[in-house]
């Protein structure tokens, strides 16, 4: 832009403000502004028409006395005026008072928008340049009115300029985000893509701006830029630091347009197109290169430059999420920065590795970092990378790691900071359990959590150690031993107190027959914390007590006196005085049946979804969490472990209203009923009540306290886990994608992933099973900032699949119908396989962005193989039932071309990830595989073998399946096809 002139210095602005400073106090300011306001308010009503140059320094004398605070309430046609003069000076003044003062409502905006339009018609760059900055920093809705369908047409044109072209980018980008439903590209469309072809950098840098934010919202209109994205990338990356020199930052190229060109890359999936693909790659193998490469510079800049760069690149990379070799890479590039002594980069690289460690091809790059991480958490000094280090170690967690880095997490906590200590907490419960072989460990651990940080320790979390207990025979009496262990500590947390109340009035008499644990000294020991807790606590001990009468008679008379005592039925607390009184008098007068049929254990609680996992998420915050990594799916197979991959449940049990405050003849609604204790139905699949179940007035207590699930719709059935019966499908449902198929075949070999993304929603899906039964969790993501409104999903059965999953039909969870920008939700179906079964469930998916109905139907991943059972099998029984497999109806064999790597490795992964067991040293042949395996149906089990012939030379191979049943054979030949 012109530079000003000498000439045009306004010594009297400059005087005024050297006036203003000069004041000693608030009230001299005050007196010398209202003077000058006075004095520019009498020139501009003056009969003396102003010359443009007074009008400028009147106008600039305005405009700082607003910015020091003061109201300015004329003044604005003078402005309005110096937009037609034709000096640069005079109308960049009258442009930034404008600019600065003159809101969307103001009366002289059609004035102004006339002037912008004289500007914008003028050819003049300078004066283009001005108003395209006015229209931007205004924004207003009236201004994109007047002038959304003018900028493209300038942006476009071949004649002009490129400032002018870079202004117009930037001006398009402000209305667009003010206005979307205003900026309509149409025909312009084509040649703001093209825009990224164009030889001056700037421009490129300004349009691609523009192209992301309108690729978010539009993709498949804006599809077309990858290619010539990754075009203009690779020459950028390709080039010399001299070959760009005026746009090279401390010997990086182009920083910043590479960097959002790699974010543009990022709105949309890999490439399709194998050359480019090839291209992308190869860039990102060249940032990685380079990031290796020793620094040009020792200066601050040019390692921000790089690293900015790289970072984009990693994100790049994890989100395709199908490159193994440059995901590896990625992690091993982040692994270098964790001992960076640059903090910021430490940060950065543990953050980006949280990521990494949910993608089954770099989780186990990212372990071999965990004693950096470990020392990461120990001594950093800044509270956010301790933090991160604590949110990475959670990320990596498997079986093969959990018992160090729950250990190592225990330690952290005794010295952690108190803002961090509760996300720590919750962190360490669902580790312990998910990965808990051993259920003693568990106990042992949740024990400790309470002991370090018991104040941080919520409900959710000792609620959930006693439903584990009462679930599971084989740890109650080891729970006891423990609890009552840690009871016997001079100092000890309430929320201990509460977990050996409840435990060992449960069982307590699984310990009884050591003198060291008699009935007597397990009560004294209880009753000895009784003064020091709280009254809900108290209410829980009290619900104890009563059960000790059960259990012990000879305690009986011990606590009779104590519920006697005037400090019991005489209490303040109306919770506490009711129970003393009814549980006085049930011990009095009720036989010892009664009293045994009343006071009954607990029945094992049903299982239902996490509430400490959605506790975690809620901390966190929206967003917070990435859809891709699936919370804790960690490539563990579909096997259960004992019932721990299924998350932390939020137990029906409240301490406040552990014992119902019914009166004795409503039969004490707590009073803990028993059943039984059949083994726990793990997918909580099963609907119907164990028999000897309590009548459904005492079992209403037992509810789901967290339990966040809305209200069934009208035509479902609600079962007591909160699914809902198969209601009609939607109305209106979209077909199902062109790629749905390709997205199914996917997940032939794999539990856990992204389904499905596009610039809106992506949904990211776990899924465990065992026998024929199965668990599915669904994650709708919103990657938008704007909120989805009916947001509502279905699933629905092809023909024949509706007699074959039912729990497709009766067991869907609700979902929320609103998702907020940035936000996650989750949705669990249950799945049961009666018979064999060929079409996949459909997915129906609405919900309105902006106004407009989105509808998407996917195909759900549940395919037949997913109940299989892996069977091992000796050389001579796999040949012997082979044969035994003869009839012509039996067998189904492909033989075809290879559509991927021949890898060894990736194959076993593959056949192993079918869910069959692969068999070694069992064919002739070394080069071939066998696998064996059953598939489990409720009405009956299918015998399956494989044999895969690879033929390395002619990248072929022969896939043979015998089956007991044909239409399994066929179907699983189809299946595999597709997967080698």
């Amino acid at each position: 832009m012109p530079a000003v002139s000498k000439g045009d210095g306004m010594r009297g602005l400059a005087v005024f403000i050297s006036d203003i400073r000069n004041c000693k106090s608030k009230e001299a300011e005050i007196k010398r502004i209202n003077k000058e306001l006075a004095n520019i308010r009498s020139k501009f009503k003056g009969d003396k028409a102003l010359d443009g140059y007074s009008k400028k320094k009147y106008v600039c004398k305005l405009l700082f006395i607003f910015l020091l605070g003061h109201d300015i309430d004329f003044g604005h046609m003078e402005a309005v005026n110096l937009l037609s003069s034709n000096k640069y000076t005079e109308k960049q003044i009258g442009y930034l008072f404008i600019s600065v003062l003159v809101n969307s409502n103001s009366e002289l905006i059609r004035l102004i928008n006339n002037a912008i339009k004289n500007d914008l018609s003028s050819r003049n760059p300078t004066f283009m340049c001005l108003a395209l900055h006015c229209i931007a920093n205004v924004g207003s809705r009236e201004m994109a009115e007047a002038f959304a369908s003018e900028i493209p047409r300038i942006l476009v044109a071949g004649d002009t300029m490129d400032s002018v072209k870079q202004s117009a980018a930037l001006c398009l980008l402000r209305l667009y985000k003010t206005s979307p439903d205003l900026v309509l590209m149409g025909e312009w469309t084509s040649r703001v893509v093209h825009l990224l072809n164009d030889q001056h950098m700037g421009v490129v840098t300004a349009a691609i701006s523009l192209i992301t934010c309108l690729s978010q919202k539009n993709p498949d209109e804006f599809k077309t830029c990858v290619s010539l994205a990754v075009s203009r990338l690779s020459r950028i990356v390709s080039s010399a630091s001299t070959d760009l020199q005026d746009y090279t930052y401390y010997f990086v190229p182009a920083p910043w347009l590479s960097c959002k060109l790699l974010r543009l890359l990022q709105c949309y999936p890999p490439p399709e197109d194998g050359a480019v693909k090839g291209r992308l790659v190869e860039c990102l193998e060249t940032i990685l290169n380079k990031a290796q490469e020793p620094p040009k510079s020792k200066k601050v800049q040019h390692s921000n430059a790089k690293n900015a760069i790289l970072f984009e690149a990693i994100s790049l990379i994890i989100h395709y999420d199908s490159e193994p070799n440059l995901l590896v890479r990625a992690c091993n590039q982040l692994g270098q920065f964790l001992q960076h002594r640059e903090t910021n980069l430490r940060y950065l690289a543990l953050e980006s590795m949280c990521t990494l460690a949910s993608s089954e091809f770099s989780h186990e790059a990212v372990k071999t970092h965990i004693e950096t991480v470990i020392n990461a958490l120990k001594t950093e000094r800044d509270v956010s990378v301790r933090q991160r280090a604590a949110d990475l170690l959670y990320a990596m967690c498997d079986r093969s790691n959990a018992k160090q880095i729950v250990a190592e997490m225990l330690s952290y906590l005794e010295t952690a900071d108190y803002s961090i200590r509760e996300e720590m907490v919750l962190k360490v419960a669902i580790l312990a359990e998910k990965y808990a072989v051993d259920y003693s460990w568990y106990v042992d651990t949740i024990l400790n959590l309470i002991r370090i940080a018991g104040d941080y320790v919520s409900e959710e979390v000792w609620y959930r150690v006693i439903q584990i207990v009462i679930n599971r025979d084989d740890v109650q009496g080891y729970a006891a031993k423990t609890v009552f262990e840690a009871l016997q500590a001079p100092a000890c947390h309430e929320n201990m107190v509460k977990v050996g109340g409840y435990i060992l009035g449960e069982f307590g008499n699984l310990i009884a027959g050591d003198p060291r644990s008699s009935p007597l000294v397990q009560f004294n020991l209880l009753h000895s914390k009784f003064h020091l807790c709280s009254v809900p606590t108290r209410a829980l001990l009290l619900s104890a007590y009563i059960k000790f009468i059960n259990l012990f008679p000879e305690t009986k008379a011990t606590i009779q006196e104590v519920l006697r005592c005037d400090s019991q039925i005489r209490n303040s607390d109306v919770e506490l005085q009711q129970r003393a009184v009814e549980y006085l008098k049930l011990s009095s007068i009720a036989s010892t049946d009664v009293l045994a049929t009343v006071l009954e254990e607990m029945p094992p609680f049903p299982e239902r979804e996490s509430s400490i996992l959605a506790k975690l998420k809620k901390k966190k915050g929206p967003g917070a969490v990435s859809v891709t990594e699936l919370e804790d799916s960690k490539r563990e197979g579909g096997e259960l472990n004992g019932g721990g991959d299924r998350g932390p449940d939020t137990s029906a049990m409240s301490a406040s209203n552990a014992v119902s405050r019914h009166s004795v003849t409503s039969n004490l609604s707590y009073v803990f009923q028993s059943t039984p204790s059949p083994s726990a139905d793990l997918l909580g699949i099963r609907s119907s009540a164990p028999a000897g179940t309590a009548p459904a007035s005492a079992g209403n207590l037992l509810v789901d306290v967290f339990s966040e699930a809305g209200p069934a719709a009208p035509s479902a059935a609600v079962n007591d886990d909160g699914f809902l019966s198969s209601a009609p499908p939607s109305e209106d449902p979209a077909p199902p994608l062109s790629e749905a198929d390709e997205l199914l075949n996917k997940f032939v070999c794999k539990n856990n992933g992204v389904l499905f993304e596009n610039q809106l929603l992506q949904i990211g899906i776990k899924s465990e099973y065992r026998q024929n039964l199965g668990r599915m969790y669904l994650f709708y993501g919103n990657k938008t900032s704007v909120q989805f409104a009916s947001f509502t999903t279905s699933v629905s059965c092809p023909g024949e699949l509706q007699s074959h999953i039912l729990s497709l039909n009766v067991q869907t969870k609700q979902v929320e119908p609103l998702v907020e920008g940035g936000a996650q939700i989750q949705q669990v179906l249950n799945i049961e396989c009666l018979t064999d079964f060929s079409d996949a469930p459909l997915l129906n998916i609405k919900f309105r962005y902006g106004g407009a109905l989105q509808n998407l139907t996917l195909k759900l991943p549940v395919t037949i193989n997913k109940f299989f059972q892996p069977t091992e099998m000796s050389s001579h029984d796999f040949f012997q039932r082979w044969k035994q497999l003869s009839q012509p109806q039996q067998e189904a064999q492909k033989i075809f071309k290879a559509n991927h790597s021949m890898d060894t490795e990736v194959l076993k992964a593959k056949l192993l990830g079918l869910g069959t067991a692969l068999l070694d040293n069992v064919d002739p042949n070394p080069e071939n595989y066998v696998c064996a395996g059953v598939i489990q149906t409720k009405g009956q089990q299918v015998g399956c073998l494989l044999r895969l012939e690879p033929n390395a030379q002619a990248q072929m191979y022969r896939l043979t399946l015998r089956c007991s049943k044909d239409s399994v054979s066929r179907r699983l030949c189809e299946l595999l096809a597709e997967q080698f």
